[in-house]
């Protein structure tokens, strides 16, 4: 089997190399893509981009601990949890979910990092003014230094103003696109919608050439877009279109407007910036779809027109010298005004020579001067359309930047176990509750955010009080999906291992009794939870019968009319009998029968997990 999906890897690449050389072939432009490339990147190759994405997959590996499992690193302490966590903010944005987070976001840096660092390019573009005897100026500074800095430096701005705790690369991937978009519309639009299809497809084909799926239930979960960061997108996004805008702006280029406007709302749309949505009641989403969609098509026409509005004055000329006619005319009045006072001033005065009527005089002209009616529009009366579209570009940025900055300031209000089967490693306590208050409270003396009863969580709580952490791991619900769940917690270099698995039985016609236990790496067992007693719809020989947990031991109770006392017994092993309050109870497998008089019937059957 390996060696055939060995040959059918060579084959995906054989076939795709041999497309492109023919391609090649066939077409001849006048300058090959090498000599375009070297115009503006060393040797034609984006070593910047090289520089980032290796930096990236350092983290993953070895501060994340992806080189010890690359398919489950350490996630917990990298996100951005507060501002005062530094740890969290400063890892946040090249950290990773998982591999298939980071695969995507590298697909996605492989396209737009290279037109981003070509729009920039090595050398120095003739346009722009600038000391081409700078260090700066260095083509080898620009392209293994300055573009990786750059790049580094954006990111954690997006960590810094992400609204809640996020983790990923995307928000600079996003902020690498919008640089590329405003320097080339087609090429970045094609590549985000097209190449980076392609890469992801090779990338997998080459993985698995051969797959066998079956269809299978999946745990309860969010909708696809409840789990994007639009917020963080749509921050990086209008980054690079600010950095975009200014570096065009020093070169004195204009874009095509068409080009621009097609391509920044193609891009929004395909990238579900339109995704805005707020959390309702019962794990509802709220999703404001149509006040998205129209609020990109908006942003798409303010971002073309702060690169290509022309440069005429935002109010008009003839509505400024009609306000400044109505002016010099109020000032023409106040003028005679004062003149026939400063004259009466003077006859009253009767040619004194002591300067007594001079300074009356100074004074009028002071006073009507201050009162002066004169329609003034300030800074605006030199500001274009242009730059007011620019102004609108950087107002959005600090808008979407600002609503981040409140909950950025939140702390872990406490962090004690509230049962002995927590589990403590270094600062990290690890324990399974239900509905528990949260555990966030905000770090500015603002009221606390615990007493919001819609706030509440049930399942793997993580928390730390020296890294600002609390975070439901694993929610109650889709531990009851999966039955087992492993959760690591760690730092820079180091991780360990929480394990955590539910067991239950279910009576017929009625709730699930079930025990959680928890447990570290090399540790023994601790129960963490045992659910409510549970009564079984059916009745044998007039005896109910109840599924129960006592310590650790899942005991069935039976029930009688005639008396008050419960019998109990615990549940057999598998196919084992037990006997208890005149019923004989037998498992059969996963289910467990009850007999009295003749009469078998089911009472209760093992809970399952992942829908089997």
């Amino acid at each position: 089997m390996r060696l055939l999906a060995a040959l059918l890897a060579v084959v995906v690449t054989a076939s795709l190399v041999g497309s492109i050389a023919v391609v090649r072939r066939v077409h001849r432009p006048a300058r090959r893509w090498r000599d375009v490339a070297r115009e503006r990147l060393v040797y034609g190759v984006p070593w910047g981009s090289l520089v980032v994405i290796a930096f990236v997959v350092g983290v993953y590996l070895f501060v994340q601990s992806g080189i010890a499992d690359f398919d489950d690193p350490v996630t917990i302490p990298f996100r951005t949890w507060s501002y005062f966590y530094p740890l969290g903010m400063v890892t946040a944005a090249f950290s990773h979910a998982g591999p298939g987070h980071l695969i995507g976001n590298l697909a996605g840096t492989v396209v737009v990092a290279p037109l981003a660092e070509y729009a920039w390019g090595h050398y120095p573009d003739e346009r722009e003014p600038a000391d081409l005897d700078s260090w700066r100026a260095n083509s080898r500074v620009r392209a293994f230094v300055l573009f990786p800095l750059a790049v580094i430096g954006v990111g954690l701005v997006t960590s810094l103003f992400a609204l809640g705790p996020v983790i990923g690369f995307s928000g600079v991937v996003f902020a690498l696109a919008g640089f590329a978009i405003v320097h080339y519309p087609i090429v970045t639009i094609v590549g985000t919608l097209g190449v980076q299809s392609v890469v992801l497809r090779l990338y997998y084909a080459l993985q698995e050439p051969i797959g066998i799926y079956t269809a299978q239930p999946s745990p309860p979960s969010a909708p696809s877009w409840a789990g994007i960061a639009i917020q963080g997108h749509a921050l990086g996004l209008f980054i690079g279109f600010a950095l975009g805008i200014v570096l065009l702006e020093r070169r004195g280029i204009r874009p095509n407007p068409l080009r621009l406007w097609l391509a920044v709302l193609l891009f929004g749309f395909s990238k579900r910036l339109w995704a805005i949505y707020w959390y309702g009641a019962e794990n509802t989403f709220v999703l404001f779809q149509g006040p998205g969609v129209a609020i990109v098509s908006v942003l798409a026409l303010v971002v073309t027109l702060s690169m290509t509005a022309s440069e005429r004055p935002l109010i008009p000329a003839e509505i400024q010298q009609r306000f400044a006619r109505s002016g010099d005319r109020t000032a023409g009045a106040a003028g005679d005004a004062e003149s026939s006072l400063a004259r009466s001033l003077e006859l009253a005065d009767g040619g004194r020579s002591d300067g007594i009527a001079t300074a009356h005089v100074d004074r009028v002209r002071e006073i009507v001067g201050e009162n002066r009616l004169t329609p003034e529009f300030g800074p605006l009366s030199n500001l274009t359309r242009k730059g007011a579209a620019f102004l609108t570009v950087i107002g959005i940025l600090a808008i979407v930047a600002g609503v981040a900055i409140p909950a950025n300031f939140l702390v872990v209000d406490e962090s004690t176990a509230s049962s002995d089967a927590a589990v403590q490693i270094e600062d990290y306590t690890v324990e399974y509750v239900e509905d528990v208050p949260n555990g966030l409270v905000t770090g500015i003396g603002i009221e606390s955010l615990e007493d919001d009863e819609g706030l509440e969580s049930s399942g793997v709580i993580v928390a730390s009080d020296r890294r600002e952490i609390w975070f439901e791991a694993v929610s109650a619900q889709r531990l009851a999906f999966t039955g087992e769940e492993t959760v690591y917690v760690g730092g820079p270099g180091w991780r360990e291992a929480v394990h955590v698995e539910r067991t239950g039985w279910e009576p017929v016609g009625n709730d699930v009794v079930y025990q959680v236990w928890v447990w570290e790496d090399g540790a023994d067992r601790q129960l963490a939870h045992e659910s409510n007693d549970s009564r079984a719809e059916a009745r044998i020989a007039g005896r109910t019968v109840t599924i129960g947990s006592d310590d650790g031991t899942f005991v069935l109770g039976v029930g009688s009319s005639e008396t008050d006392a419960v019998a109990t017994a615990a549940i057999p092993d598998e196919n084992e009998m037990v006997t208890a309050g005149g019923l004989t109870f037998e498992r059969d497998d996963e289910t467990i029968y009850a007999a009295a008089d003749g009469t078998r019937v089911a009472v209760a059957s093992q809970e399952t997990y992942n829908g089997y």
